[in-house]
């Protein structure tokens, strides 16, 4: 778990920032072309309704957010201890399995944390954690990248919530 952790922290490293925001925002055709990004993949709801593109998962929300402005994070004991689990890791591969296996582990500290490609507004996601509850963070670079950098600040800088927060926010508030 940790070396493939600490593989995609080191494979995350290598991508610039707005390739991130790219492969999130829908724009990431260009990157997709290239062959820096995968194909969006297909997914069934697990009936018999016709799978969607995966690029629609970010339909309805907005990278850009209001400068200044934090996104939704858990404040209370209440709302991190009473969390819906996430899904399991074992149905994605590389970087995106990493990213759900950490969250698998420190979901806590994940839900006290704001999800900086704004879903809160666009999906009315609670915290980083409910990003993880679904495969909306299979498809978003930003979400994965994140929960990744959280789970190296807990597990190598022994880190409180509070402190990944701030962290967090100083790095990813800053524009692109």
């Amino acid at each position: 778990m940790k070396k493939l952790i600490s593989a995609s922290l080191a494979c995350a490293s290598l991508l610039g920032a707005s390739l991130l925001l790219q492969a999130c925002s829908g724009s990431g055709e260009s990157a997709r072309r290239a062959g820096s990004l995968p194909e969006p993949s297909r997914r069934s709801s697990g009936s018999n309704n016709a799978a969607t593109p995966a690029a629609d998962a970010h339909a309805g929300h907005a990278h850009a957010a209001q400068p200044g402005r934090v996104p939704a994070y858990a404040k209370t004991a209440a709302e991190w201890q009473s969390l819906p689990p996430t899904l399991s890791p074992q149905q994605f591969a590389g970087k995106t399995r990493a990213a759900y296996l950490a969250v698998s582990e420190i979901p806590e500290t994940i839900a006290q944390l704001p999800c900086y490609c704004h879903c809160d507004v666009g999906f009315g996601h609670k915290s980083l954690h409910t990003c993880f509850t679904d495969d909306h963070a299979s498809h978003c670079a930003v979400c994965v990248d994140e929960a990744l950098l959280a789970y190296s600040l807990h597990k190598e800088g022994r880190l409180a919530p509070e402190q990944i927060r701030e962290r967090i926010v100083a790095q990813y508030a800053q524009p692109q």
